[in-house]
């Protein structure tokens, strides 16, 4: 996932702020890791990478989420992205502030 953070004007800014698995994808296209690869594999190579999981920049371990993967061997980049989505999606459900942390967030102060 992206989100386009707020503009203030400043063409200094990123395009998009990365989280999830967007920013897994990010992360392994700056890696020699090949596929087919184990699980093994991707957590001796990325496990101790901190991946951000929301818009605000709070971010996990890839190990962590390695963790809730029941698959053993990913064929591709794309079926370690398919397999690692339902964990993030629902780490970022169960650490969220709610809508109220939500809703501070876009207040300006």
């Amino acid at each position: 996932m992206g989100v386009r953070p707020p503009s203030n004007g400043d063409n200094d800014d990123p395009e998009s702020i990365e989280f999830g698995i967007a920013a897994v994808d990010a992360t392994l296209k700056r890696t020699d890791l090949s596929f087919p690869a184990s699980k093994d594999d991707v957590a001796a190579e990325l496990g101790h990478e901190r991946i951000a999981y929301d818009v605000h920049g709070n971010d996990v371990a890839l190990h962590k989420m390695l963790e809730e993967v029941n698959a053993s061997e990913f064929r591709s980049r794309q079926e370690l992205l398919n397999e690692l989505h339902g964990p993030f999606e629902a780490y970022r459900k169960e650490n969220s502030g709610g809508v109220f942390q939500q809703m501070r967030s876009m207040l300006p102060f």
